[in-house]
């Protein structure tokens, strides 16, 4: 998932929000004035508001904490981070390699629970000690703040540990799968099967909750078990595509020939000429006799169609120097799983220095639906 708002960087890992998080915050913020008003009847309207937005954003900051967390132990691990997300169901370390052992898979997975139920109960045990109960709720801002803090914090470390992948405790079980069976792919399946019913579960509550009354309650679980269903399924699914792609190289599947246009090609030549005649998603550019850049649909998308006719490749073009690669010796799984990253539809393949061809998803799914029409 990518940020739309960057907001920094801690650790080196860069910080950043998607545009999703803006909808659970005003939900969290007009949560959190109700539930003041509620337990201090007293405070005055501007006050009250004022608290709900401040915890609201101390409430977001212990999320980058939870999965500042994960990325640090999987940096310790040698697993590289790409970024931390704020989305509206929480947050998201988006680590590039997946763990190679099961140790450093439980590690690395349990790491946020442990930082979420430190947070709670230290806020908790300040909060108690200037007045704060669970019954009666705080006597101050201080204790409110915090007794409010330090509980979602304790709640929000236990549904993580929700054996119900690819929540946290998902990743537990998988890790603890995969000591007994000693097979990463194996325990993926089997803590995605658990992660499906769990899913299920949580709709099924959020319906009858829904019926019973609750209302937005009950539509909101339906809606976790919904996100829960479709990340569990895709988890499954891309075990499955690993095991079929394991094996083969980038060499074995890419396009040998690639179509080349010069840089100073205008925009509506390449549209008329290539890409409406041939259906071709990508063209590498050239200048002087050497590839500079890539320019693909999205690029071409982005430049209003009034001026193609005087926009040139090389103005939109993306250089090559800043183009995601690979050889004809990298792992086809690997390359998919840049194109899934880094959301894009084919990769470059350089050997040399020089292009010898191109990868594209296309090419990849046609395999996998080749492979699996012959059932091997």
């Amino acid at each position: 998932m990518h940020a739309s708002i960057r907001l920094g960087r801690i650790a080196g890992i860069p910080i950043g929000l998607h545009y999703t998080w803006f909808i659970i915050a005003a939900l969290i913020t007009f949560s959190l004035a109700a539930h003041f008003r509620q337990t201090s009847p007293g405070w005055s309207p501007v006050l009250t508001w004022g608290t709900a937005a401040f915890t609201a954003l101390l409430f977001f900051a212990t999320l980058v904490a939870h999965e500042l967390s994960h990325a640090l132990v999987a940096m310790a691990k040698g697993l590289p981070v790409r970024s931390i997300t704020l989305f509206a169901l929480g947050g998201i370390a988006q680590i590039e390699k997946d763990a190679n052992s099961a140790k450093t898979e439980f590690l690395v997975a349990i790491a946020g629970p442990i930082t979420s139920f430190v947070i709670g109960f230290t806020c908790i045990g300040i909060a108690q000690a200037l007045g704060w109960s669970v019954e009666d709720g705080g006597t101050g801002v201080a204790a409110s703040v915090l007794g409010w803090l330090g509980s979602i914090n304790v709640l929000l470390a236990l549904f993580n540990l929700v054996p119900g992948y690819p929540l946290d405790g998902g990743r537990v079980l998988r890790a603890i799968l995969w000591g007994v069976y000693g097979d990463g792919d194996r325990a993926t399946r089997a803590a995605a099967r658990v992660g499906q019913a769990v899913a299920g579960l949580f709709i099924a509550i959020g319906v009858l909750q829904f019926f019973a009354g609750l209302g937005v309650g009950g539509l909101w679980l339906v809606f976790i078990g919904w996100f829960l269903l479709m990340a569990a399924q895709t988890s499954y699914a891309q075990v499955t595509i690993v095991e079929a792609l394991r094996g083969l190289r980038v060499a074995d599947v890419m396009a040998a020939e690639c179509d080349t246009a010069d840089a100073r090609t205008t925009l509506q030549a390449l549209v008329d000429d290539v890409v409406l005649r041939t259906g071709r998603r990508c063209v590498m550019v050239t200048s002087n006799g050497s590839i500079s850049g890539l320019v693909t649909p999205h690029d071409i998308r982005g430049v209003d169609r009034e001026r193609w006719p005087d926009v040139t490749l090389g103005d939109v073009m993306k250089p090559v120097d800043q183009l995601r690669a690979v050889t004809p010796e990298t792992a086809v799984t690997d390359a998919f799983t840049i194109m899934a990253r880094e959301d894009v539809n084919q990769l470059p393949v350089m050997a040399g220095g020089r292009l010898a061809g191109m990868i594209t998803r296309g090419q990849v799914l046609q395999l996998l639906q080749a492979r699996s029409e012959l059932g091997v």
